[in-house]
Protein backbone atom coordinates (compact mmCIF):
# COMPACT_ATOMS: atom_id res chain seq x y z
CA UNK A 1 0.00 0.00 0.00
CA UNK A 2 1.76 3.68 -1.43
CA UNK A 3 0.66 6.74 -0.72
CA UNK A 4 1.66 10.64 0.23
CA UNK A 5 -0.93 11.13 2.92
CA UNK A 6 0.45 9.49 6.12
CA UNK A 7 -2.77 10.05 7.87
CA UNK A 8 -5.29 8.32 5.07
CA UNK A 9 -2.58 5.11 4.79
CA UNK A 10 -2.55 4.46 8.77
CA UNK A 11 -6.52 5.13 8.56
CA UNK A 12 -6.62 2.53 5.40
CA UNK A 13 -4.06 -0.07 6.87
CA UNK A 14 -5.52 0.00 10.31
CA UNK A 15 -8.98 -1.84 8.13
CA UNK A 16 -6.04 -4.17 6.74
CA UNK A 17 -4.63 -7.70 7.92
CA UNK A 18 -1.07 -6.88 8.17
CA UNK A 19 -0.39 -4.49 5.82
CA UNK A 20 3.03 -3.52 3.65
CA UNK A 21 2.90 0.30 4.71
CA UNK A 22 4.96 2.64 2.42
CA UNK A 23 4.78 6.34 2.37
CA UNK A 24 6.40 7.68 -1.04
CA UNK A 25 5.80 9.73 -4.46
CA UNK A 26 5.38 7.60 -7.10
CA UNK A 27 6.62 9.85 -8.81
CA UNK A 28 9.72 10.05 -7.59
CA UNK A 29 12.32 7.45 -9.05
CA UNK A 30 13.55 7.01 -6.01
CA UNK A 31 10.91 6.03 -4.44
CA UNK A 32 9.67 3.90 -6.91
CA UNK A 33 12.53 1.68 -6.74
CA UNK A 34 11.63 1.80 -2.76
CA UNK A 35 8.50 0.44 -2.77
CA UNK A 36 9.93 -2.00 -5.37
CA UNK A 37 12.72 -2.99 -2.87
CA UNK A 38 10.97 -2.55 0.07
CA UNK A 39 8.35 -5.37 -0.92
CA UNK A 40 10.55 -7.62 -2.16
CA UNK A 41 12.18 -7.60 0.88
CA UNK A 42 8.85 -8.13 3.64
CA UNK A 43 6.98 -10.21 1.10
CA UNK A 44 9.83 -12.01 -0.47
CA UNK A 45 7.53 -11.81 -4.16
CA UNK A 46 4.68 -9.41 -6.43
CA UNK A 47 2.06 -11.15 -7.53
CA UNK A 48 -0.31 -7.75 -8.16
CA UNK A 49 0.80 -4.24 -9.46
CA UNK A 50 -2.14 -1.93 -9.63
CA UNK A 51 -1.32 1.51 -10.93
CA UNK A 52 -3.83 3.87 -9.20
CA UNK A 53 -2.12 7.34 -8.35
CA UNK A 54 -3.41 10.06 -10.46
CA UNK A 55 -3.00 14.07 -10.36
CA UNK A 56 -5.28 16.54 -12.01
CA UNK A 57 -3.64 20.09 -12.90
CA UNK A 58 -5.23 22.23 -15.35
CA UNK A 59 -3.56 24.18 -18.56
CA UNK A 60 -4.68 25.25 -21.47
CA UNK A 61 -3.01 26.67 -24.67
CA UNK A 62 -4.01 29.90 -24.47
CA UNK A 63 -3.03 30.09 -20.76
CA UNK A 64 0.77 30.08 -20.38
CA UNK A 65 0.37 26.91 -18.11
CA UNK A 66 -0.16 24.09 -20.19
CA UNK A 67 3.56 23.27 -20.20
CA UNK A 68 3.70 23.46 -16.07
CA UNK A 69 0.24 21.04 -16.15
CA UNK A 70 1.40 18.46 -18.61
CA UNK A 71 4.93 18.18 -16.88
CA UNK A 72 2.98 17.61 -13.38
CA UNK A 73 0.76 14.98 -14.82
CA UNK A 74 2.75 12.82 -16.51
CA UNK A 75 4.86 12.55 -14.04
CA UNK A 76 2.48 10.70 -12.34
CA UNK A 77 -0.13 9.85 -14.65
CA UNK A 78 2.06 8.31 -17.09
CA UNK A 79 5.87 8.37 -16.19
CA UNK A 80 5.33 6.79 -12.72
CA UNK A 81 3.46 4.01 -14.65
CA UNK A 82 6.03 2.85 -16.71
CA UNK A 83 8.91 3.00 -14.17
CA UNK A 84 7.02 0.41 -11.93
CA UNK A 85 5.97 -1.47 -14.08
CA UNK A 86 9.54 -2.01 -15.76
CA UNK A 87 10.55 -2.21 -11.93
CA UNK A 88 8.21 -5.23 -11.06
CA UNK A 89 7.88 -7.04 -14.44
CA UNK A 90 10.89 -9.53 -13.42
CA UNK A 91 9.22 -10.43 -10.54
CA UNK A 92 5.64 -10.50 -11.78
CA UNK A 93 7.15 -12.92 -14.39
CA UNK A 94 8.19 -15.33 -11.66
CA UNK A 95 4.80 -15.11 -10.34
CA UNK A 96 2.79 -15.71 -13.85
CA UNK A 97 1.40 -11.92 -12.16
CA UNK A 98 -0.64 -9.38 -13.34
CA UNK A 99 -0.89 -5.33 -13.66
CA UNK A 100 -3.56 -3.58 -13.19
CA UNK A 101 -3.29 0.63 -14.81
CA UNK A 102 -6.49 2.53 -13.04
CA UNK A 103 -6.97 4.71 -16.21
CA UNK A 104 -10.11 7.37 -17.20
CA UNK A 105 -13.14 7.90 -19.35
CA UNK A 106 -11.51 10.95 -20.13
CA UNK A 107 -9.29 9.10 -22.52
CA UNK A 108 -12.35 8.56 -24.84
CA UNK A 109 -14.37 11.40 -24.52
CA UNK A 110 -11.56 14.47 -23.10
CA UNK A 111 -14.22 16.10 -20.27
CA UNK A 112 -16.50 17.27 -22.86
CA UNK A 113 -14.21 19.84 -24.41
CA UNK A 114 -12.86 21.26 -21.33
CA UNK A 115 -9.25 22.77 -23.03
CA UNK A 116 -7.89 22.70 -19.08
CA UNK A 117 -7.92 19.00 -18.51
CA UNK A 118 -6.56 18.30 -22.09
CA UNK A 119 -2.80 17.27 -20.45
CA UNK A 120 -5.18 14.90 -17.98
CA UNK A 121 -7.16 12.80 -21.10
CA UNK A 122 -3.50 13.21 -22.83
CA UNK A 123 -2.09 11.62 -19.85
CA UNK A 124 -4.83 8.27 -19.81
CA UNK A 125 -4.91 8.14 -23.23
CA UNK A 126 -1.04 7.16 -23.41
CA UNK A 127 -1.51 5.04 -20.35
CA UNK A 128 -4.23 2.99 -22.20
CA UNK A 129 -1.67 2.37 -24.91
CA UNK A 130 1.41 2.05 -22.72
CA UNK A 131 -0.99 -0.68 -21.38
CA UNK A 132 -1.76 -2.51 -24.36
CA UNK A 133 1.75 -2.23 -25.32
CA UNK A 134 3.10 -4.21 -22.16
CA UNK A 135 0.47 -6.98 -22.39
CA UNK A 136 1.84 -7.70 -25.90
CA UNK A 137 5.11 -7.70 -24.22
CA UNK A 138 4.79 -9.69 -21.14
CA UNK A 139 1.72 -12.35 -22.69
CA UNK A 140 4.64 -14.68 -23.68
CA UNK A 141 5.77 -14.74 -20.05
CA UNK A 142 2.08 -15.35 -18.71
CA UNK A 143 1.64 -12.25 -17.41
CA UNK A 144 -1.68 -10.53 -17.82
CA UNK A 145 -1.58 -6.63 -17.97
CA UNK A 146 -5.41 -4.16 -17.97
CA UNK A 147 -6.64 -0.99 -17.52
CA UNK A 148 -9.77 0.10 -15.52
CA UNK A 149 -11.55 3.33 -17.22
CA UNK A 150 -14.06 4.94 -15.12
CA UNK A 151 -16.21 7.36 -14.93
CA UNK A 152 -16.54 10.31 -12.14
CA UNK A 153 -16.11 8.42 -8.97
CA UNK A 154 -16.34 10.10 -5.24
CA UNK A 155 -12.60 10.70 -4.62
CA UNK A 156 -10.65 13.74 -3.75
CA UNK A 157 -8.71 14.46 -6.91
CA UNK A 158 -11.00 16.82 -7.77
CA UNK A 159 -11.74 18.58 -4.34
CA UNK A 160 -7.59 18.60 -4.70
CA UNK A 161 -7.70 20.31 -7.87
CA UNK A 162 -8.54 24.24 -8.76
CA UNK A 163 -11.70 25.31 -10.46
CA UNK A 164 -13.94 22.14 -8.95
CA UNK A 165 -16.91 21.07 -10.08
CA UNK A 166 -19.72 20.07 -8.12
CA UNK A 167 -20.32 16.35 -8.65
CA UNK A 168 -24.25 16.87 -9.16
CA UNK A 169 -22.67 18.02 -12.21
CA UNK A 170 -21.23 14.66 -12.94
CA UNK A 171 -24.28 12.64 -11.56
CA UNK A 172 -26.25 14.36 -14.43
CA UNK A 173 -23.70 13.51 -17.47
CA UNK A 174 -24.30 9.42 -16.76
CA UNK A 175 -26.90 8.02 -18.17
CA UNK A 176 -27.74 6.18 -14.75
CA UNK A 177 -27.72 9.19 -12.45
CA UNK A 178 -25.17 8.39 -10.27
CA UNK A 179 -21.72 8.00 -9.33
CA UNK A 180 -19.62 5.16 -8.75
CA UNK A 181 -17.65 4.97 -5.36
CA UNK A 182 -14.13 4.00 -5.03
CA UNK A 183 -15.14 0.52 -3.89
CA UNK A 184 -17.03 -0.35 -6.92
CA UNK A 185 -13.41 -0.09 -9.26
CA UNK A 186 -11.68 -2.11 -6.36
CA UNK A 187 -14.33 -4.65 -7.29
CA UNK A 188 -13.24 -4.69 -11.01
CA UNK A 189 -9.59 -4.97 -9.60
CA UNK A 190 -10.32 -7.71 -7.29
CA UNK A 191 -11.96 -9.74 -10.58
CA UNK A 192 -9.31 -8.60 -13.30
CA UNK A 193 -6.23 -9.86 -10.70
CA UNK A 194 -8.09 -13.38 -10.20
CA UNK A 195 -8.22 -16.19 -12.17
CA UNK A 196 -11.84 -15.63 -13.23
CA UNK A 197 -10.17 -13.29 -15.91
CA UNK A 198 -7.02 -15.33 -16.75
CA UNK A 199 -7.86 -15.12 -20.34
CA UNK A 200 -8.22 -11.41 -20.39
CA UNK A 201 -5.46 -9.54 -21.08
CA UNK A 202 -4.57 -6.00 -23.03
CA UNK A 203 -8.08 -4.59 -22.43
CA UNK A 204 -9.39 -1.18 -21.29
CA UNK A 205 -12.70 -2.14 -19.05
CA UNK A 206 -15.15 1.32 -18.86
CA UNK A 207 -17.01 1.93 -15.36
CA UNK A 208 -18.53 5.04 -15.61
CA UNK A 209 -22.26 4.42 -15.22
CA UNK A 210 -23.02 5.73 -18.85
CA UNK A 211 -21.18 8.87 -19.17
CA UNK A 212 -19.34 7.90 -21.75
CA UNK A 213 -23.10 6.04 -23.79
CA UNK A 214 -24.89 10.45 -22.67
CA UNK A 215 -21.76 11.89 -24.40
CA UNK A 216 -22.32 10.67 -27.82
CA UNK A 217 -26.25 11.16 -27.65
Amino acid sequence: MVGRNESKLASVAARCNQPLVVKADVGNDEDARRIIDQTIEHLGQIDILVNNAGVLAYGNLLSGNLIESYDKVMRVNLRAVVMLTALASSYLINTKGNIINISSVSTFCPQSGNANMSMYAASKAALNHFGMSAAAELAPYGVRVNTICPGPVVTNILHNSPGFVNWNDFKEKTALKRLSQPEEIAELVMFLASDKAKAITGTNHVTDNGYLLRSHL
